[in-house]
């Protein structure tokens, strides 16, 4: 059986909480119950039931009486710092959040859950599963686990967060409060995705009770899917971005490549332009590029290889501005393919926050608003890119910062997250409501105008 991911991330240490494990015999079978046998359709306790059976009763015990908000992801917490992991410790502030990520496959005969905690008490869960296990043994062992989990964790009243329409196969059974799908990314179009996935986001849209969008180009693509689509394109934290217009100590690996230097911090993967990259070193042999982040999905030896190419690997999130405080232009040098068609990258504003004159390629959702407002110079080619690039360093930078602070105002992740929380705590009043009263709900209709921060109008400007 193959195991499908859409990134291949180191995986990094945190502390470990508990282990809950299943043995698995040599027929596939674990407590005395094949999994063969067993339908995927089979009527289960609901996770309420489940945490009853088990003796907790959830009015006397303080943890199960706080609401927990299970995140199926298929990125890892410990890869990059990026939307999930924002919205998410944002999220903890009130809930208990279980970030559960896709399954790690091993030699080890045991399937197990691994729990270790981060800071702001997210709980990332990882499955541990035997090799050569069919698909239909992967969904059965990991929803096993993951009622373990509400088991040993006492969650009761529960809200299910999907990045990954194909955690449907193990999730089922769960009786939340609110299903939301958080759809950063065209997931079907990225190397490496399940054949399957399309089917089980239509199955998603039809599950879900409400659909955010990480960009305006995707809102676009899905909001005929789901009568409550919302557009939340790439937010910001701009104080600890910002803090790059004043730091003067070079990290010290970057320390020693000479001005002027170019900077891209991000995942190197098949949505770079490499071909780009080579022609910018090698049309200014006088600038160097340095690239910060992980190599995944393409084959290092692909990438260009030139003396003023810098590749420094990936940088924890907390050192970011260090870096670009030592950049003279931040760059976004995507590839214009199928899987760059819905990206709505979140550097962006993040290079902008921290003051640094910005040159993309024609990305939809960088072009609107950013290209439109001027905020971000915008080129293909190599000799367009190159003439930008000289542009933006010879720009009025104090000109450019007023402006980019006054765009950057209207939006942080903490207002995303606080206008996310409340459209999820109205379709729970709602449905409080219509129990109550013991009526039917009432059918939800698609908003006849987007009132999101992050919108885009005609004229490609943000909507406040």
């Amino acid at each position: 059986m193959k195991h499908y991911r859409y990134e291949k991330e180191p995986r990094q240490s945190g502390k470990v909480k508990s282990r809950s494990s299943v043995p698995l015999k040599k027929d596939g079978s674990h407590s005395g119950i094949s999994l063969k046998t067993q339908p995927r359709t089979r009527a289960r306790s609901s996770p309420d039931q489940i945490v009853e059976a088990a003796g907790f009763d959830q009015d006397q015990n303080p943890v199960a009486d706080r609401r927990a908000l299970i995140c199926l992801s298929h990125l890892r917490w410990d890869f990059v710092y990026q939307r999930p992991q924002h919205l998410m410790t944002r999220s903890a502030r009130a809930d208990r959040v279980f970030f559960v990520e896709e399954p790690i496959f091993g030699e080890d005969g045991r399937a197990r859950l691994e729990v270790s905690e981060r800071a702001g008490g997210i709980c990332v869960v990882v499955p541990h599963l035997p090799n050569n296990l069919r698909e239909k043994e992967i969904a059965a062992t990991e929803q096993r686990l993951l009622d373990e989990l509400f088991v040993e964790h006492k969650i009761g009243e529960h809200l299910l967060w999907y990045y990954t329409p194909m955690a449907l196969d193990f999730t089922r059974h769960l009786k939340p409060r609110c299903v939301i799908y958080d759809c950063m990314d065209e997931l079907s179009l990225f190397k490496g995705a399940p054949p399957a996935l399309k089917e089980r986001e239509a199955e998603l849209f039809a599950e879900a009770d409400l659909v955010f969008t990480g960009g305006q180009s995707l809102y676009e693509a899905k909001r005929e899917l789901h009568p409550r689509v919302y557009a939340f394109p790439s937010s910001i934290d701009a104080a600890h971005f910002a803090q790059a217009r004043t730091l003067t100590e070079d990290p010290a690996d970057q320390a020693g490549i000479p001005h002027p230097r170019l900077g891209f911090c991000g995942v190197l993967d098949e949505r770079m332009d490499l071909e780009l990259l080579s022609g910018i070193a090698c049309t200014r042999p006088d600038w160097h590029l340095v690239m910060i982040g992980p190599i995944v999905k393409i084959n290092p030896a692909d990438l260009p290889q030139r003396p003023n190419i810098h590749y420094l690997g990936p940088k924890s999130y907390k050192n970011l501005p260090a870096y670009l405080a030592g950049w003279e232009v931040a760059l976004l040098p995507f590839a214009r393919n199928n899987s760059t068609r819905f990206i709505s990258p979140t550097k962006t504003p993040e290079y902008l926050a921290a003051g640094r004159p910005v040159v993309s390629t024609s990305i939809r959702d960088v072009v609107r608003p950013y290209g439109k407002q001027k905020l971000v110079h915008i080129a293909d080619t190599t000799d367009e890119f190159v003439r930008s690039i000289e542009s933006a360093m010879n720009e009025d930078a104090a000109e450019r910062v007023r402006r980019v602070d006054a765009f950057l105002a209207e939006t942080s992740w903490d207002l995303t997250w606080q206008r996310m929380d409340e459209l999820i705590e109205g379709v729970i009043d709602a449905r409080r409501t219509t129990l109550a009263t013991n009526t039917r709900p009432t059918v939800l209709q698609r908003p006849a105008t987007l009132a999101v921060t992050g919108g885009i109008d005609r004229a490609g400007n943000l909507v406040a």
